[in-house]
């Protein structure tokens, strides 16, 4: 059987996508080149986080494909797509570069997005709201440790079950899910983003930096937050009519693969008893 499928490509009004973290070992720049290859969209804002700037200061971690998704972005860029980048604190190095512009690039520390049912959303990376990014530089340091031991512990737990033919799993992911003070932080958070952008008379807010993507309305202020490509690998997108929705791209292509391996097992249990026949007749017949 042949496995080349035609994917069709989808246009959006605006995509938005944040915490890449180029130069670390956990991104997932290949599930991102990919993303916008089959996604294109008339604006596409990287909302903070592209670049690590805090890892590569110490080691620089870069693969081909790291290169390639710049090059993508470039690409993008010249064909008349707008690139608005928007920084966030691990690429905090950027901000005294604020409000400049690259041809087609735009690099800023905050911005208005305008929908397309003419709603205005402010959109920023959201370290601001993280009580811990704007405490002591300790407590940053512990913070981003304790991240890379337990992404360390993810990649060594996920290289077993991909050993044993299983899909990749968010340790990350499953801990914001279930304990109580990661659930406490992330609302607190949402709830700080929103009163933001209520006390500035927004509709909404459009954010990143928790690695942990929604779509809610919070005291009438919509809050959107586009999630990351480290673990859950999911963008933000506005349709032509102003409408927005999550894209969660990794469980998609792990959907697509899981059919096809199921497709593949349907096939040969179906072939089985046709060459089991094939092959009592071929005996019957020389005997």
């Amino acid at each position: 059987m042949n496995d080349t499928v035609m994917e069709t490509v989808t246009n959006y009004r605006s995509i938005f996508i944040s915490d890449v973290h180029l130069g670390t070992k956990d991104c997932k720049a290949e599930l991102l080149n990919q993303f916008l290859k089959l996604h294109r969209c008339d604006s596409l804002y990287i909302v903070g986080d592209f670049i690590d700037g805090w890892k590569m200061s110490k080691k620089v971690h870069w693969k081909k494909s790291y290169t390639r998704i710049i090059r993508r972005i470039l690409k993008m860029s010249k064909r008349g797509i707008k690139i608005y980048y928007v920084t966030g604190n691990h690429d905090e190095f950027l901000r005294k570069f604020a409000n400049n512009r690259f041809d087609n690039i735009h690099l800023t520390n905050k911005m208005i997005h305008v929908s397309a049912d003419k709603k205005e959303f402010v959109v920023m990376h959201g370290d601001q709201f993280d009580g811990v990014t704007r405490a002591h530089r300790i407590l940053k340091w512990i913070g981003d440790w304790g991240y890379d031991v337990l992404m360390f512990l993810n990649r060594q737990y996920n290289r077993i079950r991909a050993k044993y033919g299983y899909g990749y799993w968010s340790l990350a992911g499953y801990l914001k899910g279930h304990i109580k003070r990661a659930q406490t932080y992330i609302g607190d958070y949402e709830d700080a983003a929103s009163h933001y952008a209520e006390k500035h008379h927004y509709d909404g807010i459009i954010c990143g930096h928790i690695h942990h993507c929604a779509l809610k309305t919070i005291n009438n202020v919509r809050y959107y937050n586009t999630g990351d490509w480290v673990e859950s690998c999911t963008a933000l997108i506005e349709d032509f009519d102003g409408s927005f929705s999550i894209i969660d791209w990794k469980r998609i292509q792990q959907d697509k693969k899981a059919s096809k391996k199921a497709l593949k097992l349907a096939i040969t249990k179906q072939n089985k008893p046709i060459i089991n026949q094939v092959n009592e007749t071929s005996l019957k017949d020389t005997g």
